[in-house]
């Protein structure tokens, strides 16, 4: 019994990798270990055509000899001695053994080594083994060896797709690789030699004699210099990840692949006046998770880019690029929903006090506004009251790796106080369109899908945000101009603290992209601003990539447990009868926070005094007036920004009774903090007391322990002199008996 190997012969022998795209189409052969470029090729992967020419040229008696054909052998031998023809006498398998085991055979022992090596072979595999090992090791000059690594580098294609005159071409070429190599045209003696290959081939395949025309034209031939180096640092990921794997078949849609990279080329080309050198940029299927194109850097042969850097890996501070995952989880847990008016002023927390990107404010302002203008003090706010999960709990839950404590960041982290991979945002963006359910990306096709994934936001929530960052308009004219016609991209811009990092990320039709501008050794730039140098090149990038064929805009269903509600446009609150502008929003019954408006109110104004009038009220000397009651810090924002609101005339002198309206809000002291005061001024040394009021309230009356200190105007301060350490209760009052109150912390410093 013929003795046959665990293994078969291909485990011993180097291996390039061939790394593919979606479609087939070559990305990358790398050297083998030998230094051989040399794609592994099974036999079913080869033209029929090629292993039957081959056969016919080099052993017809392949499948019946043991190894050596001992009459070929006699008639060379005889011809050599005679001065005839020179004849070939090796198999297959000889040759195998020549080529396997590296035997020079021009010598008396080499020959016979050659024939002992063969009949090892046959011994030890099968047929169909040594022919495919053969196939792989076929000399096509250089350190190209194979048909399948020759098939792709001259005619780039598989071995399994070879037309006839190609095929016959790769059986000659390893006869004489130094005189019938090619180059891009066809060597006269290579043509030669496939006529004459031809005329055999006709003989037994005579149906073939209409291929005479083609066979007998030049071929074009690619060359080793010519072959593809697409995606580099994601090419490179993968052959480090798997580096035992002969071929990678990966999600890359290498069209895709050079739509951006053009994009990115020719806006870079633009922007070098102003210091735009460097980009990333990927693109995944949010329907399967699969990475259609990355771009690592602009040149990954430049050494002065730090080119060979993979900012699709590399760790950037995301600037405000996460803040729509912190009104996700604020909808999720009934804190906002799109319309809800939040404050956008001044505002402390704790020891930090967070400034936006313009330095202004723009007092209330919904949620969606706030959401898209990028403001950073309603985020924070929300950041602050968010339970469980909090913001840096859910980012630790949606992949974001090796950050520090959440002490460390503090409220900072809404502002891109950590840092996160472009993947690890593309994962987290794929969550929205997915409805909440954070999935793994996919490089390879046989990388599992998964279906379901963790759910980290609800279905409800995902689509409300997406729906939120919808409205967000481009940062150009190109929807005037058509180009974006009808295309609806939920998208936001991120930029790092000083203006290092300039990020874009959305999500249109079935594609998630994020783009990042700036250094890898954090250069800073005053061009590094996400919507001014990365939202450019984002909606490139999206109009080039809906050009392509086949781009489709899938369908959006609304979540079942999903309402519109009409709310007042002013408060974001249910109208009441006095709100004279509505609007609608998506509602989360049971979830989303709901109560009736208070900016609104119709209140009787006595037209003798001016003022409020009390009850009961005098028909002969009152007229109701529709007036809005804002908070003191907003309305002073209004008076800011040129656009006053009128106040409510004061109160009357009525008495104290249940007070529509929203109770004062001491701003100081902050809470939890506590106050250090130096032994030697403890009876001397103010402390701030302040509070913002509601709009009707021109007076604050201020008490510590119950006791009286002092008065104020909403928004000014009231200085308060401690005569001790330890806690106290802080009191503010306003004029209708609305209250807030607050503790007060006090140590001595020595």
């Amino acid at each position: 019994m013929r003795y046959r190997p665990r293994e078969p012969l291909a485990a011993s022998i180097a291996q390039s990798q061939a790394v593919f795209d979606a479609k087939g189409r070559l990305l990358r052969l790398t050297l083998a270990r030998d230094q051989q470029y040399r794609l592994w090729t099974p036999i079913e992967s080869v033209s029929p055509v090629f292993v039957d020419a081959l056969l016919l040229h080099e052993d017809r008696s392949f499948w019946w000899h043991p190894g050596v054909d001992v009459a070929a052998l006699v008639r060379a031998t005889w011809a050599l001695a005679t001065g005839g023809a020179r004849q070939g006498g090796s198999t297959l398998t000889m040759q195998l053994a020549r080529l396997y085991y590296d035997i020079d055979t021009t010598s008396i022992a080499g020959k016979l080594g050659q024939i002992l090596r063969a009949l090892w072979l046959e011994a030890r595999y099968s047929k169909h083994d040594l022919l495919e090992a053969h196939l792989n090791l076929l000399p096509y000059g250089g350190n190209l060896q194979g048909v399948g690594a020759a098939s792709r580098v001259y005619f780039n294609k598989s071995a399994d797709q070879l037309s006839l005159p190609e095929a016959l071409s790769l059986v000659l070429i390893p006869q004489a690789p130094g005189a019938r190599g090619p180059a891009r045209t066809e060597p006269p003696n290579l043509l030669a030699a496939r006529l004459r290959l031809f005329e055999r081939w006709v003989s037994r395949h005579p149906q073939d004699e209409r291929e005479r025309g083609l066979v007998a034209l030049p071929l074009r031939y690619g060359s080793l210099a010519q072959l593809p180096f697409s995606a580099p640092h994601f090419v490179d990921r993968l052959v480090r990840e798997h580096a035992g794997a002969a071929r990678l078949q990966t999600t890359l849609d290498l069209d895709l692949q050079r739509a951006l990279e053009r994009e990115m080329r020719e806006y870079l080309a633009r922007g070098s006046r102003i210091g735009l050198r460097n980009a990333a940029a990927m693109l995944v299927d949010w329907r399967d998770m699969s990475v259609k194109a990355a771009i690592g850097s602009a040149r990954f042969f430049d050494a002065g880019l730090l080119g060979q850097v993979d900012g699709t890996h590399a760790k950037r501070s995301p600037g405000s690029a996460l803040k729509p995952f912190i009104y996700a989880l604020a909808i999720d847990q009934g804190l906002i929903h799109p319309r809800s008016v939040l404050k956008d002023a001044p505002t402390s927390f704790g020891p930090f006090t967070p400034e936006n990107f313009d330095g202004a404010f723009v007092g209330p302002i919904d949620a969606t506004q706030a959401l898209i203008r990028s403001r950073n003090v309603p985020a924070v706010a929300l950041d602050s009251r968010l339970k469980s999960p909090g913001f840096y709990e859910f980012l630790k839950r949606g992949g974001v790796t090796r950050m520090a404590s959440e002490s460390h960041y503090g409220l900072a982290l809404a502002l891109g106080g950590g840092e996160t991979t472009m993947e690890e945002m593309l994962r987290l963006y794929a969550l929205l369109p997915n409805r909440g359910r954070l999935r793994p990306l996919r490089y390879l096709q046989d990388d599992p899908e998964t279906a379901d994934g963790t759910r980290l936001l609800s279905d409800e929530a995902s689509f409300m945000v997406l729906d939120m960052l919808r409205q967000n308009p481009r940062p150009d004219d190109l929807v005037i101009q058509g180009v974006g016609k009808g295309v609806r991209v939920a998208w936001k811009t991120g930029t790092s603290w000083g203006f290092r990092d300039a990020w874009t990320a959305g999500v249109f039709g079935p594609y998630v992209l994020a783009v990042w501008i700036g250094e890898f050794d954090g250069r800073p730039n005053p061009a590094f601003v996400g919507v001014r140098a990365a939202a450019p090149l984002f909606f490139r990038m999206v109009d080039a990539t809906r050009a392509q064929p086949g781009y489709v805009e899938p369908a959006v269903t609304q979540p079942l447990h999903l309402a519109r509600v009409e709310v007042c446009s002013a408060s974001g609150d249910l109208p009441n009868t006095d709100c004279p502008l509505r609007t609608s929003t998506w509602f989360i019954p049971g979830v989303s926070p709901i109560r009736l408006s208070q900016v609104h109110r119709r209140i009787a104004v006595d037209t003798r005094t001016g003022r409020q009038a009390c009850p009961p009220f005098d028909p002969a000397n009152v007229r109701w007036e529709l007036h809005e009651f804002w908070p003191s810090d907003l309305m002073r924002l209004f008076s800011q920004a040129g656009i006053p609101r009128r106040a409510p005339p004061p109160t009357g002198d009525c008495s104290l009774g249940v007070a529509q309206g929203s109770p004062p809000q001491i701003v100081s002291p902050m809470t939890g903090v506590s106050y250090g005061v130096r032994d030697a001024q403890m009876e001397t040394e103010r402390l701030s007391l302040n509070a913002n009021a509601d709009g009707d309230v021109r007076t604050l009356y201020w008490f510590v322990d119950e006791a009286f200190v002092g008065q104020s105007a909403p928004g000014v301060a009231l200085g308060w002199v401690p005569t001790r350490p330890g806690r106290f209760s802080v009191s503010a009052l306003d004029e209708r008996g609305r209250s807030d109150q607050r503790e007060l912390r006090v140590e001595l410093v020595r």
